[in-house]
């Protein structure tokens, strides 16, 4: 909870939502949790605003969303049973749906790029429209409820702002650009659902959600704390981010460290064809009648994960935050490099058939060479992404605005400017996901002007202290570790 225009935290709540992994490469979560674990979170920022005296009735003025994108949601219109688990952004198993569907690209060419000029993105797993092919191939109750006409789908966003604003009873049917832009069926230049697309991948008109700006009125909140609040703003996470650092012109662009990582570079109005594997998404869209905004987007699949794997699997560390002392038991990184490519890997490489690799391991390797290993690669994968960025644009970065968990490692920090060149700037407050949906939605009701006034907070700066020629030679080994992992689940 934000107070408008200064940005500042009145309270918050958050929790953690539990992963479902019923085979290898499979991530679900359950749709039902989503909701209770907002229903919870909300609940909890409310006491705690009433124990600060305020009251939620007068004080609160809008709603905005947030949401991890491409995750995707089927659920019965009457009931709103859920038909299935969500399907997270990061699974795996629509690989092969991902095959067949290349299969039927005009020429046989299978090129993964047929559908980029319509929709900005390369044929992935990652994206909606092949998860929501899978589940209408694999799953019986999901073709049952779209012969029978009861079949919503919708991305996370989606699945809360209807539960929000009634469900069965009237609830608002709606995404935004931000998030239709990542569905692979949403025409990028015209922001409608494109009927090209919804014939490549057969996906009945009826089942999808309206798409809306990222800044209006949606609907009123039916959940009784919240009662007749507007719902009135929505961003999909990175989006809101970009927001949130207040990168709102042509060139400027902001990290986010998380379980992955994820570069957006504002493109202005723009749209910016990639030549270089980054996906042309939209940024925002401020409004029914203003125009979108655009962004450059480089992800990155493990980030933060790669320190879960170090905990779990390998028991080398007892939680993420001892990273940062592990890494700096050594002088340096040993000359070892990881590749945590566990499922395959994103931008601007994006290639599902590379797998992890550590490289460069000798009998004077120890623990604190392998952490400090999976932290750089963040910072090396980081570094691809910029570059493929420079290259697109045309305008080199100046400054790299950061925000999300893995930041809180200042060494990490300093290692990602070191290795990028660039002046890294870390803002006091790294929520800034939260704070991209809160100023939208301020906006749609007239209570925050996101143009004219700055919330910029004091940064902390990075600054490189290492020379050109061993960021090179560094960088240099990080490609030879790639050239390592690339294609090395292909069958012999």
């Amino acid at each position: 909870m934000f107070r408008a225009e200064t940005a500042e935290v009145v309270c918050f709540h958050q929790k953690e939502l539990r992963l479902i992994c019923p085979q290898e490469g499979w991530v679900e979560q359950d749709p039902h949790e989503i909701l209770a674990v907002v229903y919870e979170c909300i609940e909890r920022t409310l006491e705690k605003l009433r124990e600060l005296g305020g009251n939620p009735e007068t004080d609160i003025v809008a709603i905005g969303v947030t949401n991890q994108r491409e995750t995707t949601i089927v659920w019965d219109r009457t009931t709103g049973e859920p038909l299935y688990n969500a399907i997270v952004w990061q699974d795996m198993r629509t690989s092969s749906t991902v095959d067949q569907l290349l299969e039927t690209v005009p020429n046989k060419t299978k090129n993964k790029n047929y559908l980029k000029p319509l929709c900005g993105l390369p044929l992935s797993p990652y994206f909606s429209a092949v998860k929501l092919r899978w589940l209408i191939d694999n799953v019986p109750k999901v073709a049952a409820a779209i012969r029978g006409g009861n079949c919503l789908f919708g991305t996370v966003d989606t699945w809360l702002i209807w539960n929000l604003t009634g469900g069965p009873d009237g609830g608002a049917h709606v995404t935004d650009v931000s998030n239709a832009s990542r569905t692979m069926l949403m025409n990028i230049e015209t922001l409608e659902y494109d009927n090209a697309l919804k014939k490549f991948f057969d996906v009945p008109s009826e089942i999808l959600p309206q798409i809306r700006s990222s800044s209006e009125v949606y609907g009123l909140i039916k959940f009784k704390p919240l009662r007749d609040i507007p719902l009135a703003g929505c961003l999909g996470d990175q989006q809101s981010a970009l927001v949130g650092q207040e990168c709102l012109t042509r060139g400027r662009a902001k990290a986010t460290y998380g379980t992955g990582c994820f570069l957006l570079y504002n493109t202005g109005t723009a749209v910016i064809d990639s030549y270089h594997g980054l996906i042309s998404t939209v940024a925002y869209q401020m409004g029914p009648d203003a125009l979108p905004v655009y962004a450059l987007e480089g992800s990155v699949a493990v980030a933060g994960a790669a320190l879960g794997w170090l905990r779990d699997n390998l028991n080398l560390l007892t939680g993420a935050s001892e990273s940062e002392t592990a890494a700096l038991e050594v002088e340096n990184n040993g000359d070892v490099y990881f590749v945590p490519a566990f499922s395959g890997l994103y931008a601007p490489y994006w290639d599902p058939e590379a797998r992890g690799v550590i490289c460069g391991i000798t009998e004077d390797t120890q623990r604190g060479h392998i952490v400090r290993a999976a932290l750089e690669a963040v910072c090396f994968q980081v570094r691809d992404i910029l570059d493929a960025m420079n290259n697109d644009s045309g305008t080199p970065l100046q400054k790299l605005k950061v925000d999300g968990g893995m930041t809180a490692n200042a060494t990490m920090m300093q290692w990602q400017a070191d290795l990028i060149g660039l002046d890294v700037l870390k803002p006091t407050f790294v929520e800034t996901t939260a704070l991209g949906a809160a100023m939208v939605a301020g906006r749609a009701v007239g209570k925050w002007d996101i143009e004219n006034v700055s919330v910029e907070s004091d940064s902390t700066v990075f600054k490189p202290q290492i020379s050109e020629n061993e960021r090179d030679v560094r960088y240099k080994r990080w490609k030879m570790a790639i050239e390592r992992s690339v294609g090395w689940d292909k069958c012999p």
